[in-house]
């Protein structure tokens, strides 16, 4: 027997095994499918492309193979709550069900981690005597911060019982710009950044996510353990947030932070505080740019302030250079510090002075904090040199545009492409409805009508809805339009912290939840609580986005089908997954969005990439699905 086929036939029983020893497992044809579909890519080391409908468990049907092949593993996966699922559920279930040992870490970003030189630094009394710059982090933040360091195993950022203020962990953290190393650092040794990648160079899965993974494949393999096979789980976002973390991002937070690094060592305080003045002249600069997107050359007042932050720069750099790497207290690793977030500033600098053709440029963020960004248009290059001809990857999601593997580079005839679908029964569990008969979307009597359509449907339900919104305006005026018409409880989004808001959702099943893109996928409400998903609006992408703008240019005559459709509908019908969540779940998805229904150029497109549920363009036979499950609830 081949080796690939000893995996796959391994694989099988395993998955049997697990499904027998879980309360209420049952064989599901599609993990089957897939988890052996894993194990051959593994075996003949080519890559997979694999559609898990939700309900398949694609998260046993990647990691029994990936245990079983002995195999170093890395899961990159979108979301913290399926980190948190994962490392707290999954791969514990695994380790004590399957035979073959294994270990299993979960690695975060360094700034995820307190630094605990920065805290001793911060507590030192030379540190208030330095030259100040930019605001104070809140000194009983910090305490309370050095309190929790001192009994915490893992110095990890979510640990904490109340969310610090950025001021607060930005005064206690560093990045990987910053960082001197471990061997550098009097607190290598206890480095609790440090202890985290051991654990995880030690182990045989580790769990990150994408961003970090973006961050790993961007400076050559640097960041994370050597390893064999990669799956990405939530596959549809790789594309952009590869190319979030292969960019530049500038910011003016980054001169105040080297100013305060700087003033913390070099005794220049006109030269320190020429470096923090360039935050505000770089604030002001990029402000009215905000939604612009930034072509061939810098210039205007952007180029001018970075051509000045140069001329400031240099010299601080010899400023830090003859301070004496054995200086007192920790000058040292202060001054490495330093240097390493200086030269990477200048080298950013540099990078954003002219786009290149392969790139994209703009500005965006709030009017206090704006941001300079530099994205690379394909990905392709990048995936085709660090990741594709290096080791095996599994690309794995609910719901994944056909054109992925053109979007991501991966060579044609390299990958397997599989659909396991979902073990859900869709035509009797859900009901797909369309508002055909409401005006254009484009139209002034288009939030009316939709506020009168979620009015008639949410009584329908008895509450029990998840509407989601694809922009924060329509979502405000939906909240102050229904919230005295209904006579059921409506939580918007901002009115609680999200896990909070889940939670309470998830407990009172005559309420709604109304909620924007943060929504749309990631949240798991399974049960009578949720019976009605609607979504006021095809989610197509904004025109004005500026690395869109730079993709539908390079694609010309097909942008919209290459660029614009594919997004639409993996975003629709991961918010469409809400509803049906297990083999119980009943309910309906409300578009109301009449092209749905009108448009002949796409409209298949789009309900072709949904589950096969049943479709109706009454409201009146929504309405009775709703009141019956309403009913037999309440019964």
């Amino acid at each position: 027997m081949a080796p690939s086929d000893r995996l796959a036939t391994n694989t099988r029983a395993a998955v049997e095994s697990l499904t027998a020893a879980m309360p209420r497992g049952e064989v599901r044809d599609g993990q089957l499918a897939m988890a052996e579909a894993v194990a051959r890519a593994i075996g003949e080391s080519h890559h997979l492309v694999v559609e898990a409908g939700t309900g398949t468990g694609k998260t046993f049907a990647y990691l029994v193979p990936a245990i079983l092949s002995g195999r170093k593993v890395v899961v990159a996966t979108a979301t913290k709550a399926l980190q948190d699922q994962l490392a707290g559920k999954d791969l514990p279930f695994l380790a004590e069900q399957l035979d073959v040992p294994f270990s299993f870490a979960v690695l975060k970003g360094r700034s995820n981690y307190v630094c605990l030189q920065r805290l001793r630094e911060v507590g030192d009394e030379g540190e208030q005597l330095a030259l100040e710059v930019g605001p104070r982090p809140p000194s009983e933040e910090i305490a309370a911060i050095a309190r929790w360091a001192e009994s915490s195993e893992s110095g990890d950022r979510a640990e904490l019982e109340r969310e610090p203020s950025h001021r607060a962990w930005a005064a206690v953290s560093v990045g990987p710009r910053e960082c001197p190393g471990a061997a550098k650092c009097p607190k290598g040794d206890d480095c609790f950044a440090e202890r985290a990648r051991r654990a995880a160079a030690d182990s045989d899965v580790v769990v990150v996510n994408t961003h970090l993974y973006g961050m790993h494949l961007a400076t050559g393999g640097a960041v994370l353990p050597e390893h064999d096979l990669v799956v990405v789980d939530e596959a549809h976002q790789l594309e952009d947030t590869v190319a979030a973390t292969a960019g530049v991002e500038l910011t003016g937070g980054r001169f105040m932070a080297l100013a305060r690094s700087i003033g913390a060592i070099v005794d220049d305080a006109g030269l320190v505080s020429g470096i923090d003045e360039l935050a505000s002249m770089w604030r002001a600069a990029l402000v009215d740019e905000r939604g612009r997107r930034l072509r061939g050359r810098l210039d205007g007042e952007p180029a001018h302030v970075l051509t000045l932050a140069r001329t400031r720069l240099d010299p601080a750099m010899a400023a830090l250079r003859q301070v004496p790497d054995d200086g007192p207290g920790d000058v040292g690793p202060r001054k490495i510090r330093a240097m390493q977030a200086l030269t990477s500033l200048i080298d950013d600098i540099d990078a954003v002075q002219e786009v290149r053709v392969d790139e994209v440029s703009w500005v965006e963020g709030s009017e206090e904090n704006p941001v300079l960004r530099v994205a690379p248009v394909d990905v392709g290059e990048l995936l085709g040199e660090q990741l594709w001809p290096n080791l095996t990857a599994v690309l794995t999601s609910a719901t994944l545009p056909a054109a992925l593997p053109d979007q991501v580079g991966l060579p044609p005839g390299g990958f397997q492409r599989l659909d396991v679908g979902s073990p859900f029964d869709y035509p009797h569990q859900a009901l797909l409805y369309c508002a055909a008969h409401l005006p254009d979307p484009r139209s002034a009597a288009f939030d009316p009508a939709v506020h009168d359509e979620l009015e008639a449907l949410i009584k329908a339900a008895g509450g029990r809805t998840m509407a989601l919104f694809t922009s924060y305006r329509a979502l405000q005026a939906a909240v102050e339009a229904l919230r005295d018409r209904l006579d059921v409880p409506l939580l918007a989004q901002d009115d609680l912290p999200k896990p909070a808001l889940v939670a309470r959702f998830s407990a009172e099943p005559e309420t709604c939840l109304f909620a924007t893109m943060g929504f749309w996928q990631g949240v798991d409400v399974p049960g009578d609580t949720l019976t009605l998903v609607t979504i006021d609006r095809l989610p197509f992408p904004r025109p004005d986005d500026p690395l869109l703008q730079a993709r539908r240019e390079r694609a010309r005559a097909d942008a919209f089908r290459v660029v614009d459709l594919p997004r639409a509908t993996t975003l629709l019908a991961q918010g469409a997954g809400r509803l049906i969540r297990t083999a119980t779940d009943r309910g309906v998805v409300a578009v109301l969005d009449p092209r749905l229904a009108t448009n002949k150029s796409y409209r298949w497109a789009v309900v072709n990439a949904l589950p096969p549920m049943r479709r109706t363009r009454e409201r009146s036979e929504a309405e009775q699905f709703l009141t019956s499950i309403r009913d037999e609830a309440d019964d």
